[in-house]
């Protein structure tokens, strides 16, 4: 690419199509997305602030549930109010700078969410298979150690990838058809050959979908032997509580994403591309704290000594 054609790609800006066909569709769409939102940022803050003022949930788990619930956070606010602010008006544009930003900071930040969700399931196994060890495998400075591997793997991996998408000529073509800057969308808009662009993909998402999920599965799979092992009742109860809320999260955000990923562009119609990468860009967020505080008793105790204190 000449360095006129890289000015003049820079320079230019992107219009969103997102669900233009559906003009009456998007008001409706407006008030449910912005209502999704406002649970995903009150449920996360919820969980960050109570993780950190309540002694008894300083554990290895609310510790790594809190890193889950920033990364949420930081994943829709790059995402929701720029597809709102489009909802609501004729406009749908992006700069070009914007779209660009948007599609690191989404790659990085669903990449370190793999990540993370593998290091909780590794926390969930060593609490149940390996509880006597518990406090000494599962150090604080260890824990810091897995959390800040997560984010760093995933905006190491970002930068990579998205350099890739970055270069590829896009020919004058600026209507993106999504409602976000996505690499599927935007090597669509591409008038040379992306079939290495595409491997690249693959490749990589299979690094951070496959892997992590066959990760988790291997230590659901150990917990699961020692469960069937377990004659307290209680301790099946709690066991269930607590692994149950992280495997419904891991389906609720590996499901979406292998079906995203996992195929070329052209392997998907494009609508049904949206409403895939709408539920787990709006709704999954919002999910994700009732899940884990939903007959949550550790969470129930902390509101209550809290409501005390005041």
């Amino acid at each position: 690419m000449t360095m006129e054609k890289i000015n003049a790609t820079s320079e230019s800006y992107f219009v969103l199509l997102g669900f233009s066909n559906w003009p009456h569709f998007e008001v409706a769409l407006f008030v449910v997305i912005l209502m999704f939102y406002l649970m995903t940022l009150i449920g996360n803050l919820f969980i960050i602030l109570l993780s950190y003022l309540d002694s008894h949930l300083h554990t290895p788990m609310y510790f790594f549930l809190s890193n889950l619930s920033f990364l949420d956070l930081c994943y829709t606010s790059s995402i929701i109010p720029q597809f709102l602010v489009n909802l609501w008006g004729p406009e749908k544009t992006i700069s070009y700078a914007g779209c660009m930003t948007q599609l690191y900071f989404s790659l990085a930040l669903g990449s370190t969410e793999c990540v993370l969700l593998v290091v909780m399931s590794y926390d969930r196994y060593v609490a149940v298979c390996r509880p006597l060890h518990y406090t000494v495998l599962m150090h604080p400075r260890f824990c810091h150690l897995l959390a800040l591997a997560s984010w760093v793997s995933g905006f190491t991996t970002s930068s990579l990838h998205s350099s890739f998408t970055f270069w590829v000529p896009l020919c004058g073509n600026r209507q993106v058809d999504h409602f976000l800057c996505e690499v599927p969308a935007l090597l669509l808009l591409s008038c040379v050959d992306t079939h290495a662009n595409e491997l690249t993909l693959l490749v990589t998402s299979s690094i951070f979908v496959l892997i992590p999920l066959i990760l988790i599965l291997s230590s659901y799979g150990a917990i699961t032997r020692a469960v069937l092992r377990m004659q307290s009742t209680t301790g099946l109860q709690k066991v269930f509580r607590t692994c149950g809320s992280h495997l419904m999260v891991v389906s609720l955000f590996f499901i979406p994403a292998m079906c995203i990923y996992l195929q070329p562009p052209s392997g998907n119609s494009q609508d049904q591309g949206k409403f895939i990468a709408l539920f787990y860009t709006v709704v999954t967020p919002s999910l994700n704290p009732l899940i884990y505080t939903l007959r949550n008793k550790d969470v129930r105790g902390a509101v209550k000594r809290l409501m005390m204190l005041q």
